[in-house]
């Protein structure tokens, strides 16, 4: 069985050039964005892999994009980023690159040292994922070479980003908590943490005023330290009827603690979180969540960094990917009219 797929097998099965299959498949301009996406699915579908150490002489590139993770995001107990990784290395691959992975140490990040991977000169863009601090942004802006950041932005950074729309998953996932007769809704996240978790507050804030609802600041109940390390949440004295949290892994928590201080979800709490990821399923009750959509958040970010990579200059700015809400039983209606509502 042959197995040794060239350009030239590629351009005869379309009717096309190698001219062009080489084109299409380095990215290049003079190649349709429909046709470079019909050359792509088929070079991957005849399984042609790209002689990566002989373009890499040739071109004078690395055919490696570095994704940088800060260490806090990467326990025993957090499995959202590496799944995004996971899907960025996947669609990587159909651009002829690999993705390697680097953990950004606390350390690092507090001395702001540059990763091994840039330094040494190992790839031809980054791919930040996860919000790193202020001081450390400044540190990859100092880097030369083409870079994003995914799942978190900085106003006053330069550098294009791709994120979920926190905002208005955040807003959405409140307003379903009103119409189901919630009128007492905690937040739960530290504002000063993140991006995505104060967006995510903005989405809540906007709901409450919308529907002409007092922020009640006992109802701000913080999650984590200014270092990202969780803490143990305050329940208030006076209990709301429900529960907005920043993320699965929170509100899996926050139902933990309820039913060690007496109150069942969601006969006594409603409780709804976000990412859909493992946590809300592992959940009892599995949780009402707003569902991330990985996949897509990991094809934008490739097709920005290796657009980034043929043209340094090009800028997308910042890109919002959809979520959507995945109702379960976390959460308790608590009037009659809500049991029309259409989930």
């Amino acid at each position: 069985m042959r197995t040794n797929v060239t350009m030239q097998d590629i351009a005869n099965k379309l009717g096309v050039s190698s001219v062009t299959v080489s084109k299409a498949l380095s990215d290049k301009e003079g190649v349709s964005d429909n046709l470079k996406i019909k050359i792509k699915k088929l070079a991957t579908e005849m399984g042609y892999r790209y002689n990566s150490a002989a373009k890499s002489i040739k071109d004078g590139l690395s055919y490696n994009i570095g994704v940088m993770i800060p260490q806090r995001f990467t326990g025993p107990n957090e499995s959202f980023y590496l799944k995004v990784y996971q899907q960025i290395a996947l669609h990587l691959d159909s651009y002829g690159y690999y993705g390697i992975l680097n953990i950004l140490s606390n350390e690092d990040e507090q001395l702001l040292n540059f990763p091994r991977i840039y330094s040494e000169n190992k790839v031809d863009g980054i791919i930040i994922l996860g919000q790193v601090s202020k001081q450390y942004i400044e540190t990859v802006q100092n880097m030369d070479l083409p870079k994003l950041f995914l799942d978190f932005y900085d106003e006053h950074a330069a550098i294009d980003s791709i994120v979920t729309d926190n905002f208005y998953g955040a807003y959405e996932i409140t307003n379903y908590l009103i119409r189901s007769g919630h009128r007492e809704i905690a937040y739960v996240g530290n504002i000063y943490s993140t991006s995505s978790i104060q967006d995510r507050f903005l989405g809540y804030y906007k709901s409450l005023l919308e529907h002409g609802l007092t922020l009640d600041h006992q109802l701000l109940l913080n999650d984590r330290d200014e270092n990202g390390k969780y803490i143990d949440i305050e329940l208030p004295e006076d209990m709301p009827t429900a529960f907005v949290c920043n993320c699965d892994q929170i509100a899996f928590e926050l139902c933990d603690r309820l039913n060690s201080k007496g109150f069942k979800v969601p006969e006594d709490c409603s409780v709804v979180g976000f990412d859909n990821d493992i946590y809300a399923t592992l959940s009892t009750p599995q949780l009402t969540t707003v569902e991330v959509d990985i996949d897509q958040m990991a094809r934008t970010a490739v097709k920005s960094i290796m657009e980034k990579v043929s043209n340094p200059n090009r800028q997308t700015g910042r890109i919002l990917v959809q979520g959507k809400i995945i109702f379960r039983d976390s959460v308790r209606k608590l009037n009659d009219e809500s049991a029309t509502t259409n989930d």
